[in-house]
């Protein structure tokens, strides 16, 4: 197919550009890019464009921002309908099947609760005005794709549709679009395209380093360099506070999309008055979208909330960041211009939850609006300066066939622990920090039945179950003075008061463990937990201390036979060295013996048998052969026939 660009610049001209739509188109300043384009904070690689048949895919690759009818993109791609306004630094595009007739609906007028961007004020008026466009841009196609048609004078208008005449930019409201963008790396069925591929020619992308990419050595730059650089950053972001009184701006109104424009217009309009400062080393574009990121997001820290391969985000100091990906921590050369930003990121987060960090309380948990968990410790707690650890949590939650698929566990073992959900057993998962605790309690969750009454209780909320009839609860701290604290403890004790059919605790770590083994054990069977350990016995070790941690004081005998009466499963999440994370252990609890030991029976456990190439864990799941007590249960409720396999 043909698609016609028309392409909207700030003094209200216009051009039209006719290309293939059969192939993914790349727009940016590149002389390598499909479609050349010149302007003010435009990149050099700024979107890339995926046509169908009633839509076209915006894919955002730059290092500013791309605007898609209402939608700012960042690093992420939108689905939107043929003509809608894609805003790239200062141009505006438009884009049309070239076999189908253009509609010219009338432009309404845009409310905003903040004044337009001068892009946008001149886009929306330049549409209104219909402007007709100078001759083409006279350059010659790519030499490996065909000549294309040269565009016809005129077109054959649809049955009462509005005469359309070449060079004039069809007008299409602005509000006439999308949802919500689409993060990079969703399923195909979502629409959201691939990986770019290789340009036929390689060039440098106008994008900030990627994850991977080795830092700039202070050596090369200089320690007065990197001085100098904090320092110019931090008088642009005074500048920008005065030039539009962000101080005094409503919190609530950063996260409207009308204030992104307007910062980046402000920002671009300093840097370039500031040019002759600003070292030459120094993308323009990149400091512009770095300082933008800074004063309404999360600062550098935005381009690897937007990566979808990145699962933790780890800020040691303003100057040092670490990223997990595929399980290994890797180095960034992102940073922040200084502390006092890092503390702005971080107020960002906690102030829209009622929470609070300053001297007298220096460490907070608290979560992104995506789900993600959050925790900063600042000084003087934090000697290097703000730390911040955040534990993204993934948009499209995980299934038992992706954990599957994975390799985390086999299909067998899967099987196994959803008739034990099913059949109403309690379940204890334990692992070490980072394990993948909470995605598999998620997971395992999320075979509870639709009609049963649930109650979730957590530090910071992370689960994301489907069921209908779900009650979440989630801890709060104390207040300034001190009063208004309530502890998963109490909301536990609160819950059995509900009336839940199951109880899920995010993460049992104190005396809260009394008080979830008192509800397992009185009617509220099939509730699940974590709890931090490395084993199996540990995890009973640990809960044996959790209940002391209660601050009652029972004989140790008592509170192994309430254990033993409790729980009946212990799930072991481990993450290994070459930082895969499997199911290590299924162990059922099946009683206290004589001398008073909790008795565990292993039944699939993980036996490692070498290493691969590049540290690679070489292993297998093997079955024990030991049938689970509870296997009359699968049979009456139905889930396993009388001498059929329990697996």
């Amino acid at each position: 197919m043909l698609v016609d660009i028309y392409v909207l610049g700030p003094d209200g001209h216009t051009r039209t550009e006719r290309l293939r739509g059969d192939e993914r188109i790349l727009v940016g300043r590149s002389p390598q890019c499909h479609l050349v384009l010149e302007g003010e904070g435009i990149s050099r690689q700024h979107v890339a464009l995926l046509f169908g048949e009633l839509s076209v895919v915006v894919e955002d690759t730059s290092s500013n921002w791309t605007m898609v009818g209402e939608a700012v993109l960042r690093r992420n791609a939108i689905e939107a309908p043929y003509g809608t306004p894609i805003v790239v630094g200062s141009l505006t595009l438009q884009v049309f099947p070239a076999q189908v007739p253009h509609p010219v609906p009338e432009v309404p007028s845009i409310i905003l609760d903040e004044p337009p961007s001068p892009v946008l004020a001149a886009a929306s008026a330049a549409m209104q005005a219909r402007v007709p466009s100078p001759a083409p841009r006279p350059t010659a196609p790519p030499a490996s794709s065909a000549p294309l048609p040269a565009p016809p004078a005129t077109r054959p208008n649809a049955p009462g549709a509005p005469t359309i005449q070449p060079g004039v930019l069809p007008a299409v409201p602005l509000t006439a679009v999308v949802k919500a963008p689409m993060p990079i790396g969703a399923p195909m069925s979502a629409r959201v395209p691939p990986p770019l591929p290789a340009p036929k020619v390689p060039f440098e992308p106008a994008t900030l380093p990627g994850v991977g990419t080795a830092p700039q050595a202070p050596a090369q730059v200089g320690g007065d360099a990197i001085a100098n650089e904090i320092q110019l950053r931090r008088d642009i972001h005074r500048a920008l506070l005065e030039n539009l009184d962000l101080a005094t701006i409503d919190a609530a109104k950063l996260d409207d999309p009308s204030m992104r424009p307007r910062v980046l217009t402000a920002l671009r309009r300093i840097v370039k008055q500031w040019d002759m400062k600003i070292p030459q080393h120094l993308d323009r574009d990149a400091l512009v979208g770095e300082l933008a990121d800074e004063a309404l997001g999360l600062g550098p820290l935005e381009r690897f909330l937007a990566d979808p391969l990145v699962n933790e985000i780890m800020v040691v100091d303003p100057q040092t960041i670490y990223v997990e990906k595929g399980g290994r921590l890797t180095l960034t050369d992102a940073r922040f211009t200084d502390d006092e930003r890092v503390r702005g990121v971080i107020e960002r987060i906690v102030t829209p939850l009622g929470r609070r960090i300053d001297e007298s309380s220096p460490l907070v948990d608290a979560r992104l609006k995506d789900g993600s968990r959050v925790n900063a410790i600042i000084r003087p707690l934090a000697l290097r300066g703000s730390c911040i650890t955040i534990r993204k949590f993934a948009k499209v939650p995980l299934t038992l066939e992706k954990l599957i698929g994975f390799g985390a566990l086999t299909e067998q073992m899967g099987r196994f622990l959803t008739r034990s959900v099913l059949a109403k057993k309690n379940v204890v998962i334990s692992g070490g920090t980072g394990s993948g605790k909470t995605t598999l309690l998620n997971v395992l969750s999320g075979a509870i039945p639709s009609d049963e009454r649930i109650v979730t209780i957590e530090d910071a909320a992370e689960l994301q179950l489907k069921q209908p009839h779900v009650v979440s609860l989630e801890t709060r701290p104390a207040n300034m003075e001190g009063r208004g604290e309530y502890t998963i403890r109490d909301l536990v004790k609160n819950a059995l008061r509900m009336r839940p059919d199951r109880i899920v605790v995010g993460e049992c770590r104190g005396g809260e463990a009394l008080d979830m083994l008192q509800a397992m054990n009185t009617g509220h069977d099939g509730s699940l937990t974590t709890t931090h350990a490395n084993s199996p016995r540990e995890a009973i070790g640990r809960l044996e201390t959790l209940v002391l941690m209660g601050g009652l004081d029972l004989p140790q005998r008592a509170i192994r036979e309430q254990i033993a009466a409790s729980i009946h499963l212990i799930v072991q999440q481990s993450r290994l060295s070459d930082g895969s994370r499997k199911v290590t252990a299924v162990t059922e609890v099946i009683g206290i013996s004589d001398d008073g030991e909790i008795e565990l029976r292993p039944i699939f456990e993980f036996i490692r048998t070498g290493t691969g190439e590049k540290g690679k864990v070489i292993g297998e799941f093997r079955a024990t052969g030991y049938l689970p007590s509870f296997l009359d249960v699968f049979i009456i409720m139905g889930m396993v026939k009388p001498g059929e396999n329990y697996l």
